[in-house]
Parts: structure tokens; C-alpha cells; sequence
């Protein structure tokens, strides 16, 4: 069995969006192939998850939710993945398939999946590496055995990702020598991209349940090989506009509930719907994009488009299915609001907007504050 996907990442995100479009890409034979997962955290507790991942019968995604006013509810059963390792228990093993199989590898680490750690500069394998540390130490074995191409796709929430990943691995692989730095410049394709859908809830051992809505936009380039074809993947010329339309509406309205939210006292059973459900908290919400967002996208010359994502936005956050925790969005609260908010309230300035951010503006400078 080969598998010409390598996944980093075991989150119920990937199980709803990579793995389902790739499953069903399969069906129709319009995918690459099957995954190898490999849970990167080596969190032992989760050792079920990998053994359900990579189960003959694979693992149920639930969608349901509205979609240009319809109600959406099917049940799909992903069976893209074939094997699921541990880097903690199974480095030897994936050091064998990332040299002799992979062909694409794919990522979402977190929010923090890019950070540098202590022992990133090690010569061999530590498992409490970052993830680009592991990455690293993988091509430098497949340069040294057989140099052989190969795409790495992360889709970790971090603007222009690949080419983040990319200068994270160089700087890693400096020490190496010239010719390995070349193999890293020209026989690696490092691809940027953006992905989309609000997956709520697990499913245990594996599955989860998911919006309608999802999206996978990658960059284009010469040489890109797209590992399925799906209504929801897309190759764009620019993510620009889309990575703008999604941290500056959709995440920024996330983050801005989440701020509510701790600041009325942190209610852990609290969740999006509840808010679209409160007339208070929904017109807030609506004022904010009208008096504050808005005018940053019109100066931008995105202000038709803005307003269709905003209509697309306040559907997603009124699924009366999804149990989207306020706890949820709030991790890794100040991190959001300087991606999201302070980014934002930057981007409008440099296209001119001179229109006030009052509310925005009382955020960022609460999160600063308060570090």
C-alpha cells in the first residue's frame, strides 16, 4: 500500500474538509491517492483516534446547516485515509514512507504549528521539535537518499503559509550545506493556501460535524499539481482577496463575539447561534461591519464583495445545528485579535480608509493592555 499524501494533523478540521474532499475525489477517481496521517503532537491519550482514522470503514462527517436559505443535512463516510501514525512512537516508519511514497504533504498545526521551539536546532529527531524542525530533518533524508520532488501544502491559518513554512525550513536547514539548500529552492514546491469551514463538534473515536460551507483556495504556480479535484478546492491566481474577505469578516466577526463573550463573564456553554439569536448581540455585530469593516473593504474596492460575504457570513453563523463554542473561538484570544483586528484596522489605513474603528480600536488596545 502507498499512500502519495503525507498529512500533519489529526485535528477534526482536516478530518472534515482535506480528507473528505480527497475521499470523495477518490470515488471518482479524481484524487492523487490515499493519506498517511501522522499526529505530530505525540499525545499518547489520543492513540484512539489514530486507530479509528485509518479503520477499513473509515470515520462519519456530519453536514448540516443552511445553504442559500435550504436546509443541509447528509452524512458522509471518509475513507481517504489508509494509515495513521505517531511521530512520538513511529519516526523510523515515516522517514521511510516521507522519502519512498510521499509525494504531496500536507499540514494544520495550529495556531502556534509554525513556532520555534528549544530543541529545533538538534541534529537528530526530538519529539518535542516544532513542526517545521520535523519537516526539516524529513528533506534532508529524502535529499540524502533519492532528492526527489516534492509539494508541501500547508494549510495553517497563517497569511502566505507556504512561503512562511518555506523561509521557517531554509532558515532550519542553513547549517546543512549548499546543496541541500538548493534541493529546498528548486526541487520543492512550497504552496500557499487558504482554507474555510466551520467544523463545530467531534465525532468519537473520529468524525465530525461540520457546516455546508468549505472552501480550500490554493495559489497558483508553475508546477502545481492540485491532490484532488472537488467542487469545494480552487486555484486562484491571488488569495488576496479571499484571505482578506475571511480574516477580516468572518474571523474578525468571531473574534469580536468572542470579546463579548469574556467580557460578560465567559458562559462555557455559550455558542454563535446563541448570539444570532440575541437581538442585542446581532445588531452589534451588524453595526460593527456597517461602521467599521465595511468602509475598509470599500476603500480597498471590495465593498460589493464584502457585503455578499458578510450576507454568506451571517447565514454560516445562524446554522441551527452547529454548536460553535464561544470557549472554542476565545483560545488563543490576544494571538486572534492581533491577526485579526489590529491587521485589519492596519490594511483599511493603507488603502486610505479614514473612517473611525471605535469598537475595534477599544479591543486592540484592551488586548495590549492587559500584556
Amino acid at each position: 500500500m502507498k499512500t502519495p499524501i503525507l498529512q500533519f494533523g489529526t485535528s477534526r478540521f482536516l478530518q472534515a474538509h482535506a480528507d473528505l474532499f480527497i475521499s470523495e475525489a477518490m470515488a471518482g477517481s479524481q484524487a492523487v491517492g490515499p493519506i498517511t496521517v501522522v499526529q505530530s503532537s505525540g499525545d499518547a491519550a489520543r492513540s484512539h483516534r489514530l486507530e479509528a482514522l485509518a479503520a477499513s470503514q473509515g470515520y462519519p462527517v456530519r453536514i448540516q446547516g443552511l445553504q442559500d436559505g435550504e436546509t443541509v443535512r447528509a452524512v458522509t463516510q471518509v475513507t481517504s485515509i489508509r494509515r495513521a501514525l505517531s511521530t512520538a512512537t513511529d519516526w523510523e516508519r515515516l522517514v521511510d514512507i516521507f522519502v519512498n511514497e510521499a509525494e504531496f504533504v500536507l499540514s494544520n498545526t495550529g495556531d502556534k504549528g509554525f513556532a520555534t521551539r528549544g530543541d529545533d536546532l538538534s541534529e537528530t529527531f526530538c519529539q518535542s521539535m516544532s513542526y517545521p524542525a520535523k519537516l526539516t530533518l524529513l528533506l534532508h533524508a529524502r535529499y540524502q537518499q533519492n532528492a526527489r520532488s516534492i509539494q508541501i501544502m500547508p494549510m495553517e491559518l497563517v497569511a502566505n503559509n507556504g512561503d512562511v513554512l518555506r523561509a521557517r525550513v531554509l532558515e532550519l536547514a542553513h547549517k546543512r550545506g549548499p546543496g541541500f539548500l538548493q534541493y529546498l529552492e528548486k526541487k520543492v514546491l512550497w504552496v500557499n493556501s487558504l482554507v474555510d469551514r466551520i467544523v463545530s463538534e467531534p465525532i468519537e473515536p473520529a468524525g465530525a460535524v461540520a457546516e455546508p460551507y468549505a472552501l480550500w483556495a490554493i495559489e497558483d504556480q508553475g508546477g502545481l499539481i492540485v491532490p484532488c479535484r472537488h467542487a469545494a478546492v480552487q486555484v486562484v491566481d491571488s488569495l488576496d482577496r479571499i484571505e482578506a474577505l475571511k480574516l477580516f469578516i468572518l474571523n474578525l466577526g468571531h473574534s469580536f463575539l468572542a470579546e463579548q463573550w469574556l467580557r460578560a463573564g465567559s458562559d462555557p456553554k455559550a455558542n454563535v447561534l446563541d448570539c444570532m439569536n440575541n437581538a442585542v448581540q446581532r445588531n452589534a455585530l451588524l453595526q460593527l461591519y456597517h461602521d467599521e469593516v465595511v468602509p475598509g473593504f470599500q476603500a480597498a474596492g471590495l465593498g460589493d464583495d464584502a457585503q455578499a460575504y458578510i450576507h454568506t457570513t451571517l447565514e454560516r453563523f445562524s446554522n441551527p445545528f452547529l454548536d460553535h463554542r464561544l470557549a472554542d473561538i476565545a483560545q488563543n484570544h490576544d494571538q486572534k485579535i492581533e491577526r485579526r483586528i489590529a491587521a485589519f484596522i492596519g490594511w483599511a489605513r493603507e488603502r486610505d480608509d479614514v473612517a473611525s474603528k471605535p469598537i475595534l480600536q477599544a479591543i486592540v488596545d484592551r488586548s495590549a493592555a492587559a500584556n
